[in-house]
């Protein structure tokens, strides 16, 4: 089962196409878990609080406590950009400013991080299998988060997110979820919108049920005004924000 296979509209509502290849296309498209299965922390542990979760995400999270809010949003995006061989696109800063490319990675160098410095050594081997860029990414996980993402995001305007934005609120720890479906009426006036998410401490990613609206759970209304509430923490519209590209 698929993001899109599992969870149909609501009455009157249809998807939208999505351009193949896209982002979007890809957040569909995320495998998921068996209807009931439980969300695994990193430890193997389960997250035992109710009300948060319609669907697991069939993704690996490693063995660390390293893969939660802000890095699975990094993650998604990192692999989607991966699967498309744009690997000079992989590119996150960590909350010291320092940029980490992947397209150095790559190329055999490693980075070594002494308090809030970090800088590039050539001491790695090159290559992209997904062995080498699980260690990017928990490389990058380990010293960004909330804060670093959203200054790499555009500001998004208005309450009616598109695939692939992000609700993010910077801080320590803050949060952020990202949209992973939508879904229009047919006069194209009315939208209902998806949402995934890691969590603290570090946990499989999760699609959303909605606290607010049980009969439209697990999808959220579009045009929700000020405030948009979710299991786990409460955005404002001002949090709504995007990738560049």
């Amino acid at each position: 089962m698929t993001v899109e296979s599992r969870f149909q509209p609501p009455p009157g509502f249809v998807r939208q196409e999505v351009p193949e290849g896209s982002f979007a296309g890809f957040l569909r498209r995320l495998p998921l878990k068996p209807d009931g299965v439980q969300v695994k922390l990193f430890d193997g542990r389960l997250k035992t609080i109710h009300g948060v979760v319609a669907a697991v995400v069939d993704l690996p999270i490693g063995t660390r406590d390293l893969h939660q809010c802000a890095d699975a949003v990094i993650r998604l995006r990192a692999d989607y950009l991966f699967s498309r061989q744009r690997y000079d696109d992989i590119r996150f800063c960590f909350s010291s400013g320092f940029l980490a490319e992947y397209s150095r990675w790559r190329r055999g160098e490693r980075i070594a991080v002494r308090g809030n410095h970090a800088h590039w050594l050539h001491q790695g081997r090159a290559g992209d299998d997904g062995r080498s860029f699980w260690r990017y990414l928990e490389t990058v996980f380990a010293y960004a988060g909330t804060a670093s993402l959203a200054r790499e995001l555009l500001a998004v305007p208005g309450d009616d997110p598109e695939i692939g934005d992000i609700f993010i609120q910077p801080g320590h720890p803050g949060h952020a979820v990202i949209v992973v479906d939508r879904a229009v009426d047919r006069d194209r006036d009315r939208a209902v919108f998806l949402l995934a998410q890691s969590y603290m401490p570090a946990q499989e990613i999760q699609v959303l049920q909605n606290p607010g609206d049980a009969a439209l759970s697990p999808w959220y209304a579009a045009g929700f005004g000020g405030t948009l509430v979710t299991p786990e923490w409460t955005f404002s519209k001002a949090d709504l924000k995007r990738f560049k590209d």
